[in-house]
């Protein structure tokens, strides 16, 4: 079930010149900074959202879970799409329609706040899986351009969560407006993307006809590939969710909750970062990744274990270790889809695949989290659980950081 052949180091991705690859580069970034402010700038004004429309605390909170649905939901259809428009058309698309979901967020009816919030989260899902089957596609080393496509998702993250309420203040208009203006964001990656990746016209179809892509967990690798990143993305999404909860509970003013999550945030993305980049070095050298595996599950352990015994002391040291090994986790987790790859058919196939079952979990991480603190009336025992959890994570990271690829018999032949 595990047998896969020696990964090979041969990759040939199209020949350009300095300025062209950095141009690629900045257009990879700027799709990656619009991969999240859609979904975490809602959080900053949910308060004003909910005194607007009326909404309940359990719909409120399905606005914020919606979006991590759909990036479950909609993945596995991003590879069928990139076949039939090209990987350049398929990720310009996901742009025009995470403007139009931002777009109609602006409209009064709630059913269109709900409405463009699933929008939005099928466009991001199509970028989630396709933008790292195009770097592998690209770049003969993609480590570095991983570890800046992963860090450019945590910026967009904590630029959403830092500048939402402020550009609603310095403008003088409401939420809504304040929601609609990142689509700004997407306009400008969209006018980067399209002359410097082109549409891809050429590819289209190249690779016709495959088979499902759920046949791909019929491989030991697939799946532990599929584990690890859904262990992961469970920890920080259930972190996320109730991290500023559990620091006021612990006697924190509720002004440091907020700052400790943007905190998080912020050091996730030095991590995610530097996880790719050690992930591609490590690969040069003909080496697998269980080395940054190990690194990032201690950091989760102990900034985990630091919330569970000492939270108003040292928090910003948990918070911090917990945000650097989150951000290495996504960022190796996204890595491993496309190391652990033949071809870019195969990354955006595993990515589906990976994605959708990966983030179906962590959806659920916040609700059995909060479930599990209002069965015990505390945060230690979903703080417990959480730890428990990074047994499978280890497990799967340590199978999935082998250096090997998926069996070409995965991939249909053009």
């Amino acid at each position: 079930m595990d047998a896969a052949p020696p990964l090979p180091h041969t990759a040939t991705p199209p020949s350009r010149t300095t300025a062209g690859t950095v141009l690629l580069v900045l257009a990879v970034v700027l799709v990656a900074l619009n991969q999240r402010p859609a979904v975490v700038g809602v959080a900053p004004v949910l308060g004003d959202i909910r005194t607007d429309t009326g909404l309940s605390s359990a719909l409120g909170g399905l606005l914020t879970s919606l979006p991590v649905l759909c990036f479950g939901a909609f993945a596995p259809l991003a590879p069928g799409l990139a076949r039939r428009l090209g990987l350049e058309t398929a990720v310009a698309a996901s742009l025009v329609l995470l403007a139009g979901g931002t777009a109609l967020r602006l409209l009064d009816p709630v059913a269109a706040l709900y409405g463009g919030t699933v929008v939005a989260g099928a466009a991001i899902a199509t970028a989630n899986v396709l933008v790292p089957a195009y770097v592998k596609r690209e770049f003969a080393q993609p480590g570095l351009v991983m570890g800046l496509y992963s860090a450019a998702l945590n910026a967009g993250a904590a630029l959403a969560a830092g500048l939402t309420v402020p550009i609603a203040m310095a403008l003088g208009v409401g939420w809504r407006v304040a929601l609609a203006s990142w689509l700004l964001l997407a306009v400008l990656a969209l006018a980067v993307w399209l002359p410097v990746a082109g549409t891809g016209r050429s590819r289209r179809g190249a690779a016709a006809s495959p088979g499902p892509s759920w046949g791909l967990l019929r491989h030991g690798l697939a799946v532990r590939v599929t584990v690890f990143l859904g262990m992961q993305s469970t920890q920080f999404y259930a972190v996320a969710a109730w991290l500023p909860t559990l620091l006021v509970d612990a006697g924190l003013p509720v002004a440091d909750g907020g700052l400790l999550l943007a905190v998080c945030t912020v050091t996730g993305a030095v991590g995610a970062f530097f996880g790719p980049t050690v992930a591609g070095r490590l690969q040069e050298r003909g080496r697998g990744q269980r080395l940054l595996v190990v690194a990032v599950v201690i950091g989760y352990a102990t900034g985990v274990g630091g919330l569970l015994l000492w939270p108003a002391t040292g928090s910003v040291v948990w918070v911090s270790l917990f945000g650097l090994a989150q951000g290495g986790g996504f960022a190796l987790a996204l890595t491993l889809i496309v190391l652990r790859s033949a071809t870019p058919l195969t990354a955006a196939r595993l990515g589906g695949v990976a994605q959708c079952l990966g983030y179906l979990v962590a959806a659920t991480g916040p609700v059995v989290l909060g479930a599990l603190h209002d069965l015990t009336g505390g945060w230690e025992w979903p703080l417990v659980l959480l730890l428990v959890l990074l047994v499978p994570m280890a497990w799967a990271g340590w199978g999935a950081a082998r250096d090997v690829v998926l069996p070409e018999g995965t991939t249909p032949r053009g």
